[in-house]
């Protein structure tokens, strides 16, 4: 494997903030164009389950959960974000990534994790649908990318474990 999924450090935000960008270059992975200062992105994300996929020093991809909403109703849902380096994508690195923060969500209270992609993002639908999600629903030309307007996916999945009763 030559990685290992562990907690995200302060750090290592110089190689994670890279990989964003590696995504935002893609024009499939999200609507933001840049990638935010640390602490910004910090506030933005849970504090846990923030994880990357390290060898030795070298972050070969991330992933974290955002919450959904501040209302308390909502507080077991979050919403994943799952980024692998451009020269490391298709060796398995996102499915451990997504599979780790699964985990990391249900051990933390987490009882639905929601996922936001680009209908044309297929390795990324596949992977999360691999993964036990659901697609819920198509949001059409939900908002506009270098002026055209896209498409969303949303995909679901429930826990088996966290918020049963």
């Amino acid at each position: 494997m030559g990685y290992q999924v562990v907690a995200m450090l302060d750090q290592d935000w110089e190689q994670v903030s890279q990989i964003y960008l590696e995504g935002i270059a893609t024009g499939q992975a999200t609507f933001e164009t840049t990638a935010p200062a640390w602490q910004q992105w910090q506030s933005a994300h849970l504090p846990f389950a923030r994880l990357v996929a390290r060898d030795g020093d070298l972050i070969r991809g991330w992933a974290a959960l955002s919450p959904v909403s501040s209302r308390t109703a909502y507080v077991g849902v979050a919403e994943t974000s799952v980024y692998v380096a451009q020269a490391h994508r298709r060796k398995g690195i996102a499915r451990s990534l997504l599979t780790a923060l699964i985990n990391e969500a249900e051990a933390n209270g987490i009882w639905t994790l929601q996922a936001v992609m680009f209908a044309e993002n297929e390795a990324s639908v596949a992977l999360h649908k691999q993964c036990g999600f659901r697609e819920v629903g198509r949001r059409e030309r939900i908002s506009k990318l270098n002026g055209i307007w896209r498409d969303t996916l949303l995909l679901e999945r429930r826990s088996g474990v966290v918020g049963l009763q």
